[in-house]
């Protein structure tokens, strides 16, 4: 029957190696080395049969269990006063009794006994052995494991290194476990019932639900006295795990191993999506930030521009009234009479007066109204590359350096976002950050007046050196244009191609500094927006990179589940039936 059973779960069998296979690749390629190490035991360990691992502390009773329940009438592992196990011993089932050094801390028994067809006994040091290396071992066995033994001394259940095993079991498996209290024969019935039922409530309390003690005596048992208490752990065995069931256990606890790590993964991945989540979020909130403070500038640039304007048609205004009013009829003839006794009151020499005049009052007018426009301008681009800062300072970590699985790509994250940080703190601490050589064709005139500044500390002095660059070039050039009209006038014959002349520049001059100054200023801030953006390059593609990661190993997660889970439903009905 056994032999047919075996035969009838080869596609099964078949099915969870290579779904073990591809859990390993995922392992592999999160570089998660533990659980890689784990589930190539696990494969190793696929086609041997059921594995009993004996836990517990140095001279429990381990060794003398084990020697009763083979019950070969002979000594299978040693037994001394002083603990002798000093690797783990795996015992299977061989035609000939043969012993295999595996490796320094660990080795296999072959034994021609009929128990061992069906299950397999791996005896491990103790739990508190001072052996460096062995419970690491042991441990190394534990997710490979169908049954765990936990042996304490009966005398004294409750020592803290065995149930801090215990604990580790338990957690981070969940495997099946059943407590044996050895050397029974040492104890008062009384006494031993106290720590029987003491055990039952501490495994209760740590989870275990209906938790089984078995107390015997391995001295009582190699006496053939009935009350050694191995009828019990043998009906348990009878009962539970071999006549058959023991391939589809074994296959069964295989798969919940596989899901378990499959589990694990999963959380580590939806911590890792949190994490690129918020790291999404965070880069769009930069990105608004940025738009947001583009659109505010460039409505300041629009106001700034209006104010500029308003008081450019208020000055040429004024002065067009006087031209006017001074090339009237009466105006000429009294300039006329005038010059015969002053020649600087002729009207060349008037106009060009007026012409002076319009220069000074709009250099002086517009510088200060500049001044009070690109204050405000240079105030919010500051405040947003402050707000900035503190954003990327204030990041949301969720994957953290110590996570389980995924503590490289924490770090890696860690390392890009610090680098962010300094990246982005030296790039607002310099000035020539700030600056652009197109706007500034000549270098030497800004240069003294960004001696007193750095970074974004610079940005009102470098908007009003663009500003006022743009400013003085427009009114030179109206006003040059004007002198050159008025060269040379001196009767009211030219009168009208003065006015038309005049006007004519005026109007020139309005458009130039609406569209010069607009575009300048616009261009610098779109640019500076770039500029601070391409701080994020590196961030964008570890998100980018995350992205893909995230929705590959996904992918590969949601295959592994989906056939873990069928495979677990055909087996459950394979045991139930």
């Amino acid at each position: 029957m056994n032999q047919l059973l075996n035969q009838e779960l080869k596609p099964q069998r078949a099915q969870l190696d290579e779904i073990a296979k591809d859990l390993h690749g995922l392992t592999i390629q999160i570089g998660h080395n533990e659980l890689t190490e784990t589930l190539s035991e696990l494969r190793n360990r696929i086609h041997e049969p059921f594995m009993f691992v004996i836990v517990g502390e140095v001279k429990a009773g381990k060794s003398s269990f084990i020697n009763a329940l083979l019950d070969t009438g002979r000594e299978i592992t040693k037994v001394a006063p002083q603990p002798m196990t000093d690797t783990i011993q795996q015992i299977l089932y061989g035609e000939k009794e043969e012993i295999v050094s595996i490796n320094p801390y660990l080795k296999q028994i072959f034994l021609p006994v009929e128990i061992l067809q069906e299950i397999a006994i791996v005896d491990t040091p103790g739990t508190n052995t001072i052996v460096e290396h062995h419970q690491e071992i042991t441990e190394r066995f534990i997710p490979s494991s169908d049954l765990i033994v936990f042996v304490f001394e009966a005398k004294n259940p409750y020592r803290q290194s065995a149930w801090e095993f215990f604990d580790y079991i338990n957690a981070e498996w969940r495997r099946k476990i059943i407590f044996i209290l050895q050397q029974k024969d040492l104890m008062k019935p009384e006494d031993l019932k106290v720590n029987v039922q003491g055990v039952l409530d501490h495994a209760t309390k740590k989870g275990i639900e209906e938790p089984l003690v078995f107390a015997v005596s391995a001295l009582q048992e190699e006496e053939n006295h009935p009350e050694s208490g191995f009828d019990a752990v043998r009906g348990f065995i009878r009962e539970n795990i071999t006549g058959g069931k023991a391939p589809v256990l074994k296959l069964l606890n295989s798969i919940d191993t596989l899901q378990n790590i499959n589990s694990r993964i999963r959380k580590g991945l939806d911590i890792r999506k949190q994490q690129w989540d918020s790291d999404t979020a965070f880069r769009a909130d930069i990105t608004d930030t940025l738009d947001s403070q583009e659109g505010k500038s460039h409505k300041q640039v629009n106001v700034l521009v209006e104010n500029l304007i308003a008081a450019y048609d208020r000055i040429t205004n004024k002065k067009e009234q006087e031209l006017k009013s001074g090339l009237s009829f009466l105006g000429l003839l009294r300039r006329s009479f005038t010059s015969i006794f002053n020649r600087k009151q002729s009207v060349k020499d008037w106009l060009e007066g007026l012409a002076k005049d319009l220069e000074t009052s709009l250099n002086h007018e517009l510088e200060a109204k500049l001044q009070e426009s690109v204050v405000d301008l240079s105030d919010n681009v500051q405040q947003m590359a402050k707000i900035i800062d503190l954003k990327i300072r204030n990041s949301e970590t969720i994957l953290k350096n110590d996570h389980d699985l995924f503590s490289d790509i924490a770090e890696k994250r860690s390392n890009i976002l610090r680098d962010l940080q300094d990246t982005f703190h030296d790039f607002i601490s310099k000035t020539e950050n700030f600056t652009d050589e197109s706007l500034f064709p000549d270098k030497k005139a800004i240069s003294p007046n960004l001696a007193t500044g750095s970074g974004v500390a610079a940005i009102g002095v470098i908007l009003m050196t663009v500003t006022n660059g743009i400013v003085f070039d427009i009114t030179g050039g109206i006003l040059t244009t004007i002198g050159l009209l008025f060269a040379g006038v001196s009767t009211s014959v030219q009168k009208r191609k003065i006015f038309a002349g005049f006007r004519n520049e005026i109007n020139k001059g309005r458009e130039r500094i609406g569209e010069d100054v607009t575009e300048k200023l616009r261009t610098y801030i779109s640019r500076l927006k770039d500029k601070i953006d391409l701080n994020f390059h590196e961030f964008d593609e570890l998100l980018a990179q995350e992205e893909k990661n995230i929705e590959a190993l996904s992918a590969q997660w949601d295959s592994i589940d989906q056939r873990l889970k069928d495979i677990h439903q055909n087996l459950q009905t394979v045991n139930d039936g």
